[in-house]
């Protein structure tokens, strides 16, 4: 369910790295916790985030929930696809629905993210 080369935040983002590229989203959890989104808001091209810094915010049906960049970098592409459709975070959450891309600063903050099996112990641990 969850791409094993991905790396995860513990507040439900998910970072693809590609050389010094990140591409980010939110987790399948996540977006099912949300229910229907509704609309996406993103950065604009340029600007530079801070490790664990608001990117944006999704709104759904049920909520209004901040997105975090889990590393410092600077956004490089965003995903024009989610002002006509932001339903594609909910169909394709670790895909089309993907947020933003960055060139990232410090991969020493990629690397101390979770693994693909620690996220998975880390949501069991969400239901007991």
């Amino acid at each position: 369910m969850y791409p094993e080369e991905y790396r995860y935040s513990k507040d439900h983002e998910w970072i693809k790295v590609e050389g010094d590229l990140g591409t980010i989203g939110i987790t399948d959890f996540a977006q099912k916790q949300m229910g229907d989104v509704v609309y996406v808001e993103m950065p604009d091209i340029g600007t530079e985030l801070g490790h664990h810094q608001t990117i944006g915010v999704i709104e759904s049906v049920k909520a209004v929930s901040d997105i975090y960049s889990p590393t410092a970098g600077e956004v490089v592409e965003v995903n024009e696809d989610l002002n006509k459709s932001p339903e594609l975070v909910n169909e394709d959450p670790h895909g089309k629905g993907w947020i933003i891309k960055i060139k990232i600063k410090k991969s020493s903050e990629v690397e101390k993210m979770m693994s693909y099996s620690d996220y998975e112990k880390f949501l069991s641990g969400l239901d007991e």
